[in-house]
């Protein structure tokens, strides 16, 4: 049978998603965690989407398929007893041979939580990012809604970016704000690599008065990283998980959520 699981992790301490050789990866951790809790041959998972070092995830699905039954509940606290503490499967689903975990997948999403003080992170260290200027709200929504819609976004494309296609559609970029923490979410189809922290970087840009807000228009169209600002720090960053259609049966948040400022 095929399984999905939920799962949250603060990225700190890993080397991103992907298991590598070393094993300092959240998909060994869970690998080896589910194959500890079935005593049985090791279990490969196939992910909604991978998150670089650093990045933390509050709903990341994966999906595999074993012979072992084990009733829902117990995929969840079995496997989360031979999890490290910064990782946790947060609920678990029988789903028929056709559900993909990224196939699947009609739309994914990201929340970046960036801090603006004049003193840096303490508290929220490496589960935030941090600007000590001011920012203006009003210029980077003008600078976000330029970004909406399907565009070749090469210019926020890492070198090392392994997608078909730098044409993406971005369906939603919303900015908000409680007290000194800023909450930015998007929404698209896909993401490229780095894609999000080099928007970051230039609505950061905009934010500070740097750039206009109509400079978006000019960085979409040059098809340059060069024409973007740098890559912004990957700590605030959380992957909020995939978008199914409602046939699927999948919860669409996990109490991680709720963690998040905004």
């Amino acid at each position: 049978m095929r399984i999905a699981l939920g799962v949250s992790y603060l990225g700190t301490a890993y080397n991103g998603w992907q298991s590598q050789p070393d094993g300092k990866t959240v998909q060994d951790k869970l690998e080896l965690a589910l194959q500890r809790f079935t005593d049985g041959p090791p279990i490969n998972t196939l992910c909604a989407g991978r998150t670089d070092a650093g990045v933390h995830g509050l709903m990341q699905v994966v999906h595999f398929d074993t012979d072992i039954q084990r009733d829902q509940n117990s995929w969840v606290r079995g496997t989360n007893s031979y999890l490290p503490p910064d990782i946790a499967v947060q609920w678990a689903a029988e789903v028929p041979d056709s559900f993909h975990a990224r196939a699947a997948a009609i739309a994914r999403r990201y929340v970046y939580v960036l801090l603006e003080s004049p003193v840096r992170p303490s508290l929220e260290a490496n589960r935030v990012g941090w600007v000590f200027r001011p920012l203006d709200e009003a210029a980077m929504q003008d600078a976000a809604a330029r970004l909406l819609g399907e565009h070749d976004f090469t210019s926020f494309r890492a070198a090392a970016c392994q997608a078909l296609s730098p044409v993406k559609t971005v369906q939603r970029i919303a900015i908000s704000r409680r007290g000194a923490y800023w909450r930015f979410e998007f929404q698209a189809n896909a993401f490229l690599h780095h894609m999000i922290r080099n928007i970051m970087g230039c609505l950061i840009a905009v934010g500070h008065g740097h750039k206009p807000p109509e400079w978006i228009d000019e960085v979409l169209a040059a098809r340059s990283r060069d024409a973007a600002a740098p890559t912004f720090a990957p700590d605030g960053l959380y992957f909020a998980g995939p978008v199914y259609e409602p046939h699927w049966g999948l919860p669409e948040r996990t109490a991680s959520f709720d963690l998040l400022p905004g």
